[in-house]
């Protein structure tokens, strides 16, 4: 997901065309045959090993990146100091810097409410609902499958995904199968979901806030994203045993205070953001901001409305400062950290690749030579290995000249194409520490072919509807 950022020259910055901003670095810097391309292909290269291996060495994903990113543009600053393009160093990082800054206030503001609406007790309250209602384990590896689709869009894909996969657990805990089939099934509909909103996946904000796709285009992914989902599903479904779980009695979390209405207010933000985005083409992280105002201010009444209320209770004294209190700096303090330095870390290793000059290579390679359909299928192929956030902006990097209907393609390439590997979205990575031992890579790479049948059925659906 593209983004700009936030102060004033920044903005003014982004007045400059994008376009033209590449195509001069295109004629002015080309380090491609240089040992300090070779170089700094190789430190991202290294760091994504790093980050691909880190389940097994414990090492967060966001320290690589980092430090490759930092690097490269150390040594691809240190390649122009006496060639008269220093100033064009210092413009693409500014650059970058503004594409990582409105990512970064945009998904800061959605965990905030996504921690916000947990910390509430809501996704609790779902979780229960579903276990003790006596479904059949056929019939909640559908409701989870299917919660998973219509939920990942507003709630992202790895944060819907761990929840349908704590309802699996608690239900399913004794049948290591359902769990592992159930857990496939809610990679690939937590994955299909998100691809059909650009709320959904941060591949499809991107592509929303660089302004290639409408908002309201993205709908036009909905048919497809069903079928990514449905195929894979239906098959599957055959393996799972129509007997019911073990249920045991009824445990009804409580909605704290105030939870139903930060639901309605985090879906009043998104519309914000669209709106200012759609309206008043202002970039759709001013949107979010506003919104987070929506938070801040409700949760002044919220707190008075629940000190109130103890102290009615006589639980505390007026002058206690003991209760229940609902603190939104908390909810943004509980953000995921890690992952939001991993884009920073990405976005500018990336940016300092395009400076070199191999995304322009790699556009006119795949896209000149193979087209725009076959090189976005490739797209959705690789981020089964790589992730999809890099893969999808050196896509947005390399600015290939695609109508809508290719630029949706690769929106749903990326955003599905993860689900052919356990490694290939976050949403996997999740719930293969999660679940642990009961959904394995192997486990999954078993039902690839399937996986796979509902990809390209995606993609024909979408060729044939839009």
């Amino acid at each position: 997901m593209t983004q700009k950022y936030s102060t004033f020259l920044p903005i003014l910055f982004l007045l400059l065309p994008w376009p033209a901003f590449s195509n001069e670095l295109a004629t002015a810097v080309d380090l491609t045959n240089h040992w300090v391309g070779y170089l700094c292909l190789l430190l991202f290269i290294l760091a994504y090993t790093l980050v691909i291996l880190e389940e097994k060495l414990e090492l967060k994903k966001s320290k690589p990146v980092l430090l490759a990113a930092g690097l490269i543009w150390i040594f691809i600053a240190a390649s122009q100091l006496n060639t008269g393009h220093d100033h064009l160093v210092e413009q693409a990082i500014r650059h970058n810097l503004l594409e990582y800054a409105e990512l970064f206030f945009f998904l800061l503001v959605a965990m905030a409410y996504i921690n916000a609406i947990a910390e509430r007790g809501v996704f609790d309250a779902l979780r229960d609902w579903l276990i003790y209602r006596g479904f059949s384990y056929l019939q909640l590896f559908w409701l989870t499958g299917i919660m998973s689709f219509f939920l990942s869009p507003v709630a992202d894909n790895l944060t819907t995904s761990l929840i349908m996969c704590a309802v699996v657990m608690a239900v399913g805990s004794s049948h290591k199968k359902f769990i592992g089939l159930s857990c496939i099934n809610i990679v690939v509909a937590a994955n299909a979901g998100g691809a059909f909103s650009p709320f959904g996946d941060i591949t499809t904000l991107m592509v929303w806030q660089k302004g290639m796709v409408p908002f309201e285009h993205f709908i036009k992914l909905f048919i497809p994203s069903l079928v990514n989902f449905l195929v894979p599903a239906a098959i599957m479904s055959f393996a799972i045993t129509r007997e019911k779980p073990y249920s045991k009695s009824a445990n009804n979390t409580i909605i704290k205070a105030g939870g139903i209405k930060i639901v309605f207010l985090f879906l009043a933000t998104i519309i914000t953001a669209v709106c200012f985005h759609s309206v008043l083409d202002l970039p759709p992280v001013f949107g979010m901001m506003f919104g987070l105002g929506y938070l801040k201010i409700y949760s002044y009444f919220l707190n008075r409305q629940i000190h109130h209320h103890f102290h009615e209770s006589g639980l505390i004294n007026e002058s206690d400062d003991d209760y229940d209190k609902f603190d939104v700096f908390n909810n943004i303090a509980r953000a995921e950290w890690d992952t939001l330095f991993f884009f920073y870390g990405v976005i500018l290793c990336v940016g300092g690749l395009g400076f070199i000059g191999y995304l322009a290579h790699a556009s006119e390679f795949f896209y000149g030579n193979f087209g725009a359909t076959y090189a976005n299928i490739f797209v959705g192929l690789i981020s089964a290995i790589i992730d999809n956030i890099p893969v999808m902006f050196a896509v947005l990097t390399m600015n290939p000249d695609m109508p809508e209907l290719q630029w949706l393609l690769v929106t749903l390439t990326a955003g599905v194409g993860g689900s052919l590997l356990s490694i290939g979205s976050a949403a996997g990575v999740a719930l293969m520490g999660q679940a642990r031992g009961n959904y394995t890579f192997f486990m999954h790479l078993k039902w690839t072919p399937v996986i796979a049948l509902g990809y390209v059925a995606s993609i024909a659906a979408h060729f044939l509807i839009n």
